[in-house]
């Protein structure tokens, strides 16, 4: 119930003042609550190989994968992201409206054609079940890859996809989330190659941008000759 000038009284319910908003094109600051539903069978175990080495001296040895959520006008959305963690530069990327082993899966290919099907990558993740599924772990088979988890519980384990995504909803997501599922995967893909790539310099890379650190990489390696 609101309370005009004249002190009249009008009843508004949720649903009248949604489609009072809907009419005026206003969207609400409250984002709803955000959980991910529990897992009701066990996983494989898989160790943690990667350990916290985050510091890799070549691309295309360690990826780090996640996933998170992004409010996009009526429901949440789900955004998993590869990152090589060489130069800390996304390499895959997709958007669904469920957090399944489908998303993670799309990602990864995307990554590993974009990068020339590499051989050997380590691949690590958290120990969401979109990760530790069989037709996930059928994949990273699939493509020669080795699986490292982080222990469970302990974000640390994978910090630097924390680190980005907490890089992408500060500097870029709206605080009222996007319009649309379509106006929010376009604006990420806007974020992940134009200006996360290409313009924002990395701390790590001493001030570099990801793209500009990989490629004076490739520019200063010299594959070594084999002698018969």
């Amino acid at each position: 119930m609101i309370t005009n000038d004249d002190t009249h009284s009008i009843t508004l319910t949720r649903y009248r003042a949604g489609r009072l908003m809907k009419k005026l094109e206003l969207v609400s600051c409250q984002l709803p609550k955000h959980a991910y539903k529990k897992a009701a069978q066990e996983h494989a175990a898989i160790p943690n190989l990667l350990d916290r080495q985050f510091a890799v001296t070549a691309p295309n040895q360690v990826w780090c994968g996640d996933v998170s959520f992004i409010w996009t006008g009526s429901r949440w959305a789900y955004l998993a992201v590869v990152i090589d963690l060489f130069a800390r530069q996304p390499v895959g990327w997709a958007m669904s409206h469920s957090p399944d082993s489908n998303l993670t899966r799309q990602a990864l290919t995307m990554a590993f054609e974009r990068r020339g099907q590499p051989k050997g990558v380590m691949y690590h993740s958290d120990q969401g079940c979109h990760y530790t599924s069989r037709k996930f772990r059928r994949l990273i088979w699939r493509y020669r890859m080795t699986q490292s988890m982080s222990r469970r519980g302990n974000c640390w384990d994978n910090s630097p996809m924390e680190r980005f995504f907490r890089s992408l909803k500060t500097e870029w997501v709206p605080t009222t989330g996007y319009r649309s599922f379509t106006e929010a995967k376009q604006r990420i893909s806007d974020y992940i190659l134009g200006y996360y790539c290409r313009l924002r310099p990395h701390s790590y890379n001493g001030g570099l941008t990801p793209s500009e650190s990989e490629k004076r990489y490739w520019n200063n390696y010299k594959p070594v000759a084999n002698i018969t």
